[in-house]
């Protein structure tokens, strides 16, 4: 019996301590992505003013994989992505304020102009090289981990 006490307190002691670990992995500069496809992490750049969200991506030739920009607004809205003056291919992948995927357009061509919408109710969009999101299995329902999420009771909190 004591035996069985003890276990369960180290178990118990383990899951706090990995829950705790969780929270600390909830970074300003990282967002993580997970569903029934497994998880994938992204060391980002915030793009959260009218002057931020405007320049994006334009202009860079290259970004590394493990990187993106989270495009975040003040409160859900419509929203829609071009690719003007963007040298690089990009997945466009638009969420919801509780942090759900929405919609995910992947392979955005360089230098379209074409608007891509993604719904009526944006509040963050994460841009990551064109591929990824297929190669990792990113859709609609995956669900994103971010701080900006915590305040609306998120689908997965920090």
């Amino acid at each position: 019996m004591l035996r069985r006490l003890l276990f369960r307190g180290a178990a118990a002691a383990l899951i706090a301590a990995c829950g705790t670990a969780l929270a600390a992995d909830c970074k300003p500069d990282r967002v993580d992505l997970r569903g029934s496809w497994g998880q994938a992490g992204f060391t980002v750049e915030i793009a959260d003013d009218e002057q931020e969200r405007a320049r994006g991506l334009m202009f860079r030739d290259s970004m590394p994989s493990g990187a993106g920009m989270l495009f975040v607004y003040e409160h859900p809205q419509p929203a829609a992505f071009w690719m003007k003056n963007t040298l690089i291919p990009l997945d466009i992948i638009f969420v919801d304020e509780l942090g759900q995927v929405t919609s995910v357009h992947q392979n955005a061509k360089p230098g379209d102009l074409t608007p891509i919408p993604g719904g009526d109710h944006v509040y963050a969009v994460l841009e990551i090289n064109g591929g990824l999101a297929g190669r990792y299995g990113i859709s609609a329902g995956s669900q994103m981990r971010h701080e900006i999420f915590s305040a609306v009771g998120a689908v997965w909190p920090c």
